[in-house]
Parts: C-alpha cells; sequence; structure tokens
C-alpha cells in the first residue's frame, strides 16, 4: 500500500530505464488507447469504466501545470479504432488533491469517487460529478475527511441497492495503535436537498482485525468482505467479513490472517466471487517465491473459511511480481489480473524493472491452475509501465486497463491500453 510514497521512486527508476532501453517493440495483442502527457493529467493508478455507450472513464493522479492536483477523464471511441480524451474535472486541492481510486457510475451517470487528499481537512473528499446538457460536468464534494471519521481513502466506491456509497479509507479513524489512525470502513447514504451523511461501519486497529484497510465487495445477503493490508494475527494483512444488525451497527469477522508459511503477504487489491461462493484475490507479497500471489478463499459448513495459493509469481520476474490489482473472471471461469513489475519485455532487465504483464490463470485438474502471460510490458515506456489497476471486459472480449506511467514518446505519465485476444 502506500502508493504515493512510491511515486518519487518509480519515476526515478523509470527515468533509468527510458534512458538505458533502445527497444520499441511491443506485443501485438496490445494497443494504446491513449497517453497522458502531463497537461492534460498522469499517473493513473486506478483502472477504468465503461458507459453504456462505451466510453471509458478513470482518475489521474496527477499532471503538470493546472492538474497538478488530478484530474478525472473520459476516453471516446470514434468507431475507426481511434480514441479522443476529454477532462471532465480538474481538481484544485480545495474540492480534492490526488485520486487515486476509480470513479463509479449511477443509472443516472453521475460518476462518483474519492480523492485521497485535499478539501477541508487535506484529508481526503468524496466527490460527485454530475453532467451537463452542454457538455460540461459538475463537481460536487458529497464528504470531506477530518481524520477521525477516516483519512486518506484510496480505493473504489460501492453502491448498495439503496443508493448508499461505501469505502474505506487507508488511515484514520480513533485507534491509537497507528500513527494517524488504522483506517475505517464508511457509509454515505443520501438524504434532501443533496446532502449525504456519512457514519463509521467499522474503525480497525483496535486488535487483531486487521490494518490499513483496501476495497470492499458485497455478497448477495448484503454483508461486506475486504482485504487489509496489515494486521491480524502475524501482521501481514487480512480478509475480514462485516455483518449488518438489526441495530445499524456492523460485527466484523475475521476469515483470515496471512503471513503463515507461502499464504501470501499484504493482500492491496478488492477480492471477486465465484458462482460458489468463493472468494479471489492478490497478495502483493509472499507466495513460495516471495513475488505475490493469487489467492483463493472458500467457505466451509463450520463457518470457516479454507486458504489455498493458486499461482505463486517466479522470483525471476519473469510472469510478474508484486500483483496489486483486482482480479476479474471471463465466463469460462479463468481468472485475469496485472502485476506491475516484472515481465520478460525487452526493455526491462532484471526481476526488479518497474515494467509489469497482464496474466491469464486457467482451471486445470487436481484443483490446480495454470498461468499464461498476454502481455509483457516492453519496459522503456512505449507501450506503458506499471499496470497497477485490474482489468475490464468489453462485450467482444477485449481487456482494457491503465499503466501508471509510460507511452508513446518515452513520456513519464502513463496509459490507458487494450488487450485483444
Amino acid at each position: 500500500m502506500q502508493r504515493t510514497k512510491l511515486t518519487v521512486t518509480i519515476m526515478a527508476v523509470l527515468a533509468v530505464i527510458l534512458m538505458s532501453s533502445s527497444s520499441l517493440c511491443a506485443a501485438d495483442k496490445e494497443r494504446v488507447l491513449h497517453t497522458f502527457k502531463g497537461t492534460d493529467g498522469g499517473g493513473p493508478d486506478a483502472g477504468v469504466i465503461f458507459d453504456d455507450a462505451g466510453n471509458l472513464y478513470g482518475t489521474l493522479q496527477g499532471g503538470s501545470g493546472s492538474h497538478i492536483f488530478g484530474a478525472v477523464f473520459e476516453l471516446m471511441p470514434d468507431g475507426n479504432g481511434k480514441w479522443s480524451r476529454k477532462v471532465l474535472h480538474v481538481f484544485n486541492n480545495k474540492d480534492g488533491w490526488q485520486p487515486i481510486g476509480g470513479v463509479i457510475r449511477d443509472a443516472s451517470g453521475k460518476l462518483y469517487g474519492t480523492t485521497s487528499l485535499g478539501g477541508s481537512a487535506n484529508d481526503g473528499v468524496v466527490f460527485e460529478l454530475t453532467p451537463g446538457a452542454n457538455g460540461k460536468w459538475t463537481e460536487k464534494v458529497i464528504h470531506n475527511f477530518s481524520g477521525a471519521d477516516g483519512y486518506y481513502p484510496m480505493t473504489n466506491l460501492l453502491f448498495d441497492t439503496a443508493g448508499n456509497l461505501y469505502g474505506t479509507t487507508e488511515t484514520g479513524g480513533t485507534a491509537t495503535a497507528c500513527p494517524n489512525g488504522c483506517g475505517v470502513v464508511f457509509e454515505l447514504s443520501p438524504g434532501s436537498k443533496g446532502k449525504w451523511t456519512e457514519k463509521v461501519l467499522h474503525d480497525f486497529g483496535k486488535g487483531d482485525d486487521g490494518r490499513n484497510p483496501c476495497g470492499l465487495i458485497f455478497d448477495t445477503s448484503g454483508n461486506l468482505y475486504g482485504t487489509t493490508y496489515f494486521g491480524g494475527t502475524h501482521n501481514s494483512g487480512t480478509v475480514f467479513e462485516l455483518l449488518p444488525g438489526k441495530n445499524g451497527k456492523w460485527a466484523e469477522r475475521l476469515l483470515h490472517s496471512f503471513g503463515l508459511g507461502t499464504d501470501g503477504s499484504n493482500p492491496e487489491a478488492s477480492l471477486i466471487f465465484d458462482a460458489s461462493g468463493n472468494l479471489y484475490g492478490t497478495t502483493l507479497n509472499g507466495g513460495v517465491n516471495g513475488d505475490g500471489a493469487v489467492v483463493e478463499l472458500m467457505p466451509q459448513k463450520n463457518g470457516q473459511w479454507t486458504h489455498r495459493v493458486l499461482h505463486s509469481f517466479n522470483n525471476d520476474g519473469k510472469d510478474g511480481r508484486f500483483p496489486q490489482g483486482v482480479l476479474i473472471f471471463d465466463r469460462a471461469g479463468n481468472l485475469y489480473g496485472t502485476t506491475p513489475y516484472g515481465g520478460s519485455g525487452s526493455g526491462c532487465t532484471n526481476q526488479f524493472g518497474l515494467c509489469g504483464t497482464v496474466f491469464e490463470l486457467t482451471p486445470v485438474a487436481n484443483g490446480r491452475w495454470t498461468e499464461k502471460i498476454l502481455h509483457s510490458f516492453v519496459g522503456n515506456g512505449s507501450d506503458g509501465v506499471g499496470p497497477y489497476a485490474g482489468l475490464i471486459f468489453d462485450s467482444a472480449g477485449n481487456l482494457y486497463s491503465t499503466t501508471f506511467a509510460g507511452g508513446a514518446g518515452l513520456g513519464l505519465y502513463g496509459t490507458v491500453f487494450e488487450i485483444i485476444p
């Protein structure tokens, strides 16, 4: 976690890669849809989402000039294979700064997201973007965090069926076990006259319940599931469940503590369910080689959950290292994800290089899974480097996401890319 602390290091490493590598060839299945130039924002950390018309939306952590505090963008296909970019909102610190998480969309076309910093207390905000008839978008801050109710939100929001928003903050809350609090799970409920009310559902750090929560998902019963980066029995992260009670309070249940043996450690991404109710996710570290893993949690009849590692990334880095994005299933039950480091791209000279991969995991006999690399980023920046975010499918089976840095012209500001099967 703590992605922003890595930014300076990432840019420094990438600058060395850009100067030392001259190969510009990229795998023929990857296509860069847009390269950010700084003046239109840069550093996309989250993935993208589609609207009904096939337009893509995402966030940018920063950029240069007027975009230094971050932005929300839209990419629109022209039907001839080209995409045009539109900036929907540029943050100014007072209304937010550094959106690390992505946006979600409601039925009316409004976009919702968070910024990790900025706002009235500089502790981050939740924002709403409303489209206008003239193509302009209006931003409204619907919540300013103030520390005790959360600080530094950096993951995507989530709607329930009643239109309430749910999310996490990496730090903040009232626990004293962490210098700035250990993070919270919060709910925002819409009220009259466009006002939203925040409620803290769980305050981490008051036991072995985990610290520094990541993204959330719902099950069909309305329970919330998530991961924490630290905390738990071995201080290597947890998987937790929050169950709503009749009195409006939520009870937390610890499903798994990471860090025992080679089971993975430090999960940073949200989880996903399969049709049988099993949970799947990634861990940034751990696994057999310490370079991260893909894991599964299976519910048992006694209420316990069984954990297993589906794939440990190799210590030579060629199949990727340190996965941090959410996974995605296709209709056949295969898993897809990204790693921001490693790969076999021609400019990625060793396993520590900021390059990255797009991978597929296919289930085979006896509960085993086999990995296939769909794309290794070149490492000189031309096709992007550092895909932190998860992937999404379009209706034709193409995959889309972002890279944190790189792009055509050897830029440092990142890309939106497509993988065509």
